[in-house]
């Protein structure tokens, strides 16, 4: 299975495990934001509070979690090695971790100065790793699907930085001619499918048959759904700035999408690995909230939904979708690179091969703690969907999903102190 990965390339482990650590604080960041705010947050996705709470999970966490592992995939899935990696991580890490903080405290009410700041740091960090990661994909030296569709990922992560940017230095108070609603609107289908939904596909198309022991997707979908993806988002673009009917760019997106969450539980229910775990309940749940939001939407381009479930496709996606999928890649690739940076570990100092044993996969994060963390997320979704109709609710949520990203982060911590004192104790038997 991990043939074609060049794994005597990987970065540091201290180099993806920085970005993963710091996921779960922005999301206990966004629950305690939501618990604050109460049942107004929900009321319009333009309260400074969803605007902060989206920024909070679209930055602070699912991007923080994929530039991550972009980091990982470039030198091991594309075979090009990051020069200078520790301090290349560390300065995207940071640039990025205090632009969301920035960002947040703008729409939060700090004024014009944070979104200043957040358009300098968000742009250096954003911009550091779309240009090192966009440099590798130029230069690989192995031309397949997953290198192709990173790339158009990494574009529409472009493009949806771009907009971004224009927006935050139009709140900083630059006079910029532009039709705001229409502007975030296309910068929301950018950020949302161009770069997450696209980048979860296409990491999907080698960690499914990986770590579920699937066959692999279909040619066609592998070869046809990001360039798709991108035809359909400029044509959604063109619709909303220019004011034409929107209707059928975004019926298309949300089709192929839909076709993706299909195939995807196809593979899944005719897995080889039958064993089940909270990594498969993970995916399952993901690819079953991306079929929902996508028929959410379709049925929103139909009939407008009632003002209640105005934000139930967002939600779907975001919450239900990505959130759903990135913890359970983590649950996989997180143990993966433990056990493969312990195995280095021991290679290059043979006089502990006989003393020390490294933690298999399965006890880098266990499977009773995965469990609990997969019940804590399912909780926190269903308690924050039901809120929608239920305002009375979204406090309850927020509680949850404190506890869900806090699971998060704890079972994340253990991976990370097991690798540490596994590796001292090699040193000092070397």
């Amino acid at each position: 299975m991990t043939a074609a990965l060049s794994l005597e390339q990987a970065p540091p482990l201290s180099v993806p495990l920085r970005f993963f650590l710091t996921a779960p604080a922005f999301g206990m960041a966004a629950a305690a934001l939501l618990a604050w705010a109460g049942p107004a947050a929900l009321g319009t996705r333009w309260t400074p509070a969803v605007l902060a709470l989206t920024h909070l999970v679209g930055l602070g966490v699912l991007t923080m979690v994929m530039a991550g592992a972009l980091f990982q995939m470039l030198p091991v899935l594309v075979g090009v090695r990051i020069a200078r990696p520790l301090l290349v991580g560390r300065s995207c890490h940071g640039l990025l971790s205090a632009g969301v903080m920035a960002l947040a405290a703008g729409f939060l009410g700090a004024g014009r100065p944070a979104f200043h700041l957040a358009s300098l740091l968000l742009g250096g960090g954003l911009g550091l790793l779309l240009a090192v990661v966009g440099t590798g994909l130029a230069r690989a030296p192995r031309m397949h699907d997953s290198v192709h569709g990173m790339r158009w990922a990494l574009s529409g992560l472009a493009v949806a930085v771009t907009l971004g940017l224009v927006l935050t230095l139009g709140r900083g108070g630059a006079s910029l001619p532009l039709a705001r609603a229409a502007l975030t609107d296309t910068h929301l289908a950018w950020a949302l499918l161009g770069w997450v939904a696209l980048l979860v596909a296409v990491v999907a198309w080698q960690v499914v048959p990986m770590f579920q022991v699937t066959a692999e997707y279909p040619a066609w979908l592998r070869r046809g759904l990001a360039a798709t993806t991108w035809a359909l988002l400029l044509w959604l673009s063109a619709a909303t700035l220019l004011d034409w009917p929107a209707g059928p760019p975004a019926a298309g997106l949300a089709l192929a999408f839909a076709i993706f969450a299909a195939q995807t539980l196809g593979l899944l229910a005719r897995r080889r690995r039958r064993r089940a775990d909270a990594s498969l309940a993970f995916w399952l749940l993901g690819m079953v909230a991306l079929a929902a939001a996508a028929l959410a939407a379709l049925a929103g381009l139909l009939l407008p939904l009632p003002p209640a479930l105005a934000l139930l496709p967002a939600v779907l996606f975001l919450a239900g979708f990505a959130l759903s999928v990135v913890q359970g890649m983590l649950l996989k690739i997180v143990p993966f690179l433990v056990w493969l940076h312990l195995q280095q570990e021991l290679g290059r100092s043979p006089a502990a091969l006989a003393r020390v044993t490294p933690p298999h996969m399965h006890a880098v994060m266990p499977e009773p703690r995965a469990r609990l963390q997969f019940l804590a997320h399912a909780a926190a979704l269903g308690t924050l969907l039901a809120a929608l109709a239920v305002p009375a609710l979204v406090r309850p949520a927020a509680l949850l999903w404190l506890v869900a990203f806090a699971s998060l982060g704890a079972n994340l911590l253990g991976a990370a102190r097991l690798y540490r004192a596994t590796r001292h104790r090699i040193g000092a038997a070397a």
